[in-house]
């Protein structure tokens, strides 16, 4: 346990509240639509699509919320820390909502594109500081009640949206998928506003903003980014466009780092990188965010184009993780309290390699409770793994430094989320053209098969690049395990509360 002086008992006290129930029930609802949003408008595409056009482009209604959330996470993060969270998130969720506004009254794909970034760009807000808000409320021996309670919101909003998508955009308009959010996000932002006071911070020095940084970070995040996220899909890898995308964020890397130095409160810190609890969370939950690439995105195609399921039997498949990963989570307290965080989040990410492993051994075709059992299993590692290493790393830092580190935390995972995506879905496409001696991809022989127009040989090689891609995972898991094992401390530099 490390100690502080009574200046820095001041600078780390938790926010206080009037009401902390409303609070937590506020940040509940901001989680939900966060998560909600990332998912709500798969299955209305083709009614979006048929209504306003755009097909060639209707991916970047996905690609551009997530850019807009990932790029704004470090930003966001610092200044919470800056002027507290409350004018932070009560701007996020106005920034929120008015994208969500926009996007009901979108007039052709380009506008809606252009407004589903604007939503990114309040979600990021919204992702950040409600997570920093859980462990300002709550000392270090209560953070696992609100933190599992955060992940329960996630993992049930997260499974949920395109069901609700699906339900909105067949029973009423597609536009509701966005305007549901305002009367959801106007009670929470309510909720902020009325309830949540924080302390009367000292009025000395002006506080500095670095816009340049911010500015820096966000055009290095975004070129990156898109060159992940439309690379081997728009265009191949080694086309132009995508060796341009990836010279120009190399080169906005090197203006990042000379901007960050020279500035007096940089948004990205070097003490970020420089402290080794920090840099190897971040680390690993860079690893956590590839390895999730391999359920969330692979298994449903799996689950149909394998076992045969309907999409909807195949939806359950997945979200059966949704089921033990908060219930672990919640119980990982009295893991780490025994054995430490680290050794506790090694115990987890080491059972969810074996776990990742054992699925290219499943038979085939299988039965569809072996890959089910699987995903449960896999969700109870991966509880034991995340949280505590979030609410380990948020003890050891203040009040003043807590956002810029969960932020930093989060975007790593978000852009291994990314990376995961690019990487995993080239392997996948790589095994299906060599099983099948040609130019195939995932998308256009899973179409093939839903069609019925597809031997039973192609079948087989789908579940083989999904088996690839769990291997993948596997190592990824294994590399996260390496990172904590030789980077993190044997116990985190916990401050006292």
């Amino acid at each position: 346990m490390g100690s502080t002086s009574s200046a820095t008992h001041e600078a780390a006290r938790p926010a206080t509240t009037g009401r902390r129930g409303a609070v937590v029930a506020a940040l509940m609802l901001s989680m939900a639509l966060a998560a909600l949003d990332a998912t709500i408008v798969s299955t209305a595409v083709p009614q979006i699509v048929g209504d306003l056009g755009g097909f060639s482009v209707f991916s970047w209604l996905f690609s551009g919320y997530l850019l807009a959330v990932t790029v704004t996470l470090p930003v966001y993060g610092k200044l919470s820390d800056t002027f507290g969270r409350k004018p932070v998130l009560v701007a996020g969720s106005v920034l929120f909502l008015l994208g969500s506004l926009l996007c009901a009254l979108a007039w052709n794909m380009g506008a809606l594109i252009a407004f589903r970034v604007v939503q990114g760009l309040g979600g990021g807000a919204l992702q950040g500081t409600v997570q920093t808000l859980a462990a300002d409320l709550y000392p270090l021996k209560d953070r696992p009640k609100i933190q599992s309670k955060l992940s329960t919101v996630w993992a049930v909003s997260a499974v949920a949206g395109p069901g609700l998508g699906g339900v909105l955009a067949a029973y009423a308009d597609w536009r509701w998928i966005f305007l549901v959010n305002l009367p959801i996000g106007a009670v929470a932002l309510w909720l902020i506003v009325r309830h949540l006071h924080e302390p009367q911070r000292e009025r000395g020095t002006h506080a500095r903003v670095d816009w340049a940084g911010s500015l820096a970070v966000f055009a290095c995040g975004g070129v990156l980014l898109t060159a992940l996220v439309q690379g081997g899909v728009a265009w191949p890898w080694l086309s132009a466009p995508s060796l341009a995308l990836f010279a120009t964020g190399l080169a906005l890397v090197a203006v990042v780092v000379l901007v960050e130095r020279r500035a007096a409160e940089p948004i990205i810190p070097g003490w970020v990188w420089r402290r080794r609890t920090i840099a190897a969370v971040n680390l690993a939950l860079g690893a956590l965010g590839l390895l999730m690439v391999a359920p969330t995105v692979f298994l449903p195609t799996y689950a149909q184009s394998v076992l045969g399921l309907a999409p909807v039997a195949a939806g359950f498949v997945l979200s059966v993780w949704t089921l033990s990963w908060p219930v672990s989570a919640a119980l990982s307290q009295h893991v780490y309290r025994r054995i430490g965080f680290r050794n506790t989040a090694m115990l987890g990410i080491a059972a969810a390699a074996l776990i990742l492993f054992a699925f290219p051994f499943l038979p085939y075709p299988g039965r569809a409770w072996q890959p089910t059992l699987l995903m449960l299993l896999l969700g109870a590692a991966l509880g034991l793994f995340q949280l505590p290493l979030i609410v380990g790393v948020q003890s050891t830092v203040e009040w003043a430094e807590r956002g810029t580190t969960t932020a930093s935390v989060l975007f790593c995972r978000q852009t291994g989320q990314t990376i995961g995506a690019a990487v995993f879905g080239a392997v996948a496409n790589g095994v299906l053209a060599a099983r099948l001696g040609g130019a195939s991809d995932l998308d256009s022989v899973t179409r093939a098969l839903d069609s019925g127009t597809a031997p039973e040989v192609t079948r087989r090689a789908i579940a083989d690049a999904v088996d690839a891609v769990y291997l993948g995972a596997s190592c990824a898991a294994a590399l996260a395990f390496l990172v904590l094992l030789f980077l993190a401390p044997r116990k985190f530099p916990v401050l006292t509360d």
